[in-house]
């Protein structure tokens, strides 16, 4: 009986989170002032958009006669473009995520849940399909999917790294990872090279502790991974801060040129900084802008 017992603890352990995590997420992209983003338009699908005033040129096939028949002006129903973009997502469950330096910083992990759960809640409310790489969750629209979105994120892995999804990538379509990308390269590198090789164009965002930063580490110290599997003890932290910032120097450039490579943008965004900030450049990196 205590696998079930366990299995139903950690059931409603990761459901608690849920409401949390979705008010925060809420609250965070309705700080975010869009104005007309210009993503939903006019076009050939199936789905009712708008109504608007007829223009001249416009067919008399297109004019919805029951809209019109409420008044003296002509009126045409608009559909939603037929294509609608799709938007995967992927954030990093695994253990380095965890990772707060002080009780006043968030997790890794809460930060990056946050962005990327924010970010789908401001993609379908614009009109525009929201799921994750993989087959797990495929994009879709609606409030029903922000909730399968949460409920996703709210899963933490057991590994100290997660390796990003690549499969069943949409061609042509956009992805955002978001993670501290501290793992092995050779798994971002091959997420990377498979979605471009779908056309698939998108945004990673590297989300660090500050004092991942500044290694503010003196003296005796006892590095340990967030998922226990990995240990070192020294009695001269200090030592080894040059080494240490030079091996994440050279992580943020491998990033960089295999962004470059790919054609997609990466940022940067450190926990003690502005989420707000961070979702606003993660949204218009999305449209291919800058913040």
């Amino acid at each position: 009986m205590k696998q079930p017992l366990f299995l139903r603890e950690r059931a409603e352990t990761e459901a608690a989170r849920l409401p949390a995590l979705l008010a925060r997420a809420e609250h965070l992209a309705g700080t975010v002032l869009l104005g007309e983003h210009g993503r939903r338009r006019a076009g050939l699908g199936d789905d009712f958009w708008q109504y608007r005033p007829a223009q001249q040129g416009d067919s008399r096939r297109l004019i919805d006669h029951r809209r019109s028949a409420m008044g003296d002006v002509q009126f045409v129903r608009e559909r939603e473009w037929q294509i609608a973009q799709s938007v995967m997502l992927w954030v990093d469950q695994g253990a380095s995520m965890r990772f707060a330096s002080d009780k006043n910083l968030p997790q890794k992990a809460k930060r990056a849940r946050v962005l990327a759960l924010a970010t789908a809640i401001l993609l379908i409310r614009g009109g525009e399909r929201v799921g994750l790489t993989g087959t797990t969750l495929p994009p879709r629209r609606g409030n029903n999917q922000i909730y399968r979105l949460a409920e996703a994120f709210s899963v933490d892995a057991e590994a100290d790294y997660a390796a990003p999804e690549h499969r069943a990538m949409i061609p042509h379509a956009r992805a955002v990872f978001i993670s501290d990308f501290l793992g092995d390269m050779a798994d971002v590198t091959l997420a990377l090279t498979k979605a471009a090789d779908r056309g698939v164009r998108g945004v990673l965002l590297q989300v660090l502790d500050p004092s991942e930063e500044a290694f503010p580490f003196q003296g005796r110290t006892i590095f340990e991974s967030m998922g226990g599997t990995l240990s070192h003890e020294t009695l001269k932290a200090n030592d080894l801060r040059d080494r240490y910032l030079g091996r994440l120097a050279t992580r943020k450039a491998e990033l960089a040129q295999l962004a470059q490579a790919t054609g997609w943008q990466l940022g940067l965004h450190h926990t003690n900084d502005s989420a707000q900030s961070a979702l606003l450049w993660l949204y218009r990196a999305l449209d291919g802008g800058t913040a």
